[in-house]
């Protein structure tokens, strides 16, 4: 299972739906769990970016599919970054040239 961080903005419309976003959370921890992954940590955040999450699908095809479904439900918008864990460096330092 491979780890990513989504970097969250809301939109206007996630800002006018504030009070929903609990709701939200829970819905979108189904349609990753759906998906055969889970979130391991939503954080309402402070600062340049609104909430961060971590969570862990598959494979990097089925991520853009999740974050694309999700931006389209016109609340948020995200960067998301593929995370490696401390024991899988060694591995992507093996590869080095």
């Amino acid at each position: 299972m491979a780890t990513y961080i989504s970097l969250l903005s809301l939109t206007e419309q996630g800002i006018k739906t504030i009070k929903d976003l609990p709701a939200r959370v829970a819905a979108g921890r189904q349609a990753v769990e759906a998906m055969g992954g889970k979130i391991v940590q939503y954080y309402l955040t402070l600062g340049s970016q609104d909430a961060v999450v971590v969570f862990e699908l598959p494979d990097d095809e089925t991520t853009a599919s999740m974050v694309l479904a999700q931006a389209g439900l016109g609340n948020l918008r995200s960067t998301t970054m593929r995370a490696f864990t401390e024991a899988e460096i060694p591995g992507v330092l093996s590869k080095m040239p």
